[in-house]
């Protein structure tokens, strides 16, 4: 199972040279995980950037993956993870949603790079 971060998706929405590197790395939407709070920021910045349609076409590509709701368990991990690697909560909780479906978290955000079970794919020549 891999977790695709906001910042890896938007990237492969993109298309931009970082995207293609993330797309090698993308899984089968069976072993595709989408926590919510990714759903959440994907649709924000879908709309705001290309619009409503495409939000909704993406929005609804990720429900045919393994959405994965927030739930008390991840939210309390995500606590504990915001003070241990000192993350930002939305990070947290991205994270903690894969720790807890044993998934490897893709993404081009640096403040994960050395975290265990994370796959990172650095922003170059940004």
């Amino acid at each position: 199972m891999r977790l695709v971060d906001t910042s890896a998706w938007i990237e492969w929405l993109m298309g931009s040279p970082v995207g293609v590197s993330v797309a090698a790395e993308l899984p089968e939407r069976s072993q595709w995980l989408v926590p919510t709070l990714v759903q959440l920021e994907l649709a924000k910045w879908l709309t705001r950037e290309v619009g409503e349609d495409k939000a909704d076409r993406v929005i609804a590509f990720t429900e045919t993956c393994v959405v994965a709701d927030l739930d008390t368990a991840t939210a309390l991990s995500a606590a504990d993870l915001c003070a241990r690697h000192k993350l930002a909560t939305a990070d947290a909780i991205v994270y903690a949603t894969a720790l807890a479906h044993d998934a490897e978290l893709l993404t081009c955000d640096r403040h994960f790079e050395n975290l265990p079970g994370v796959r990172y794919v650095p922003k170059t020549g940004r």
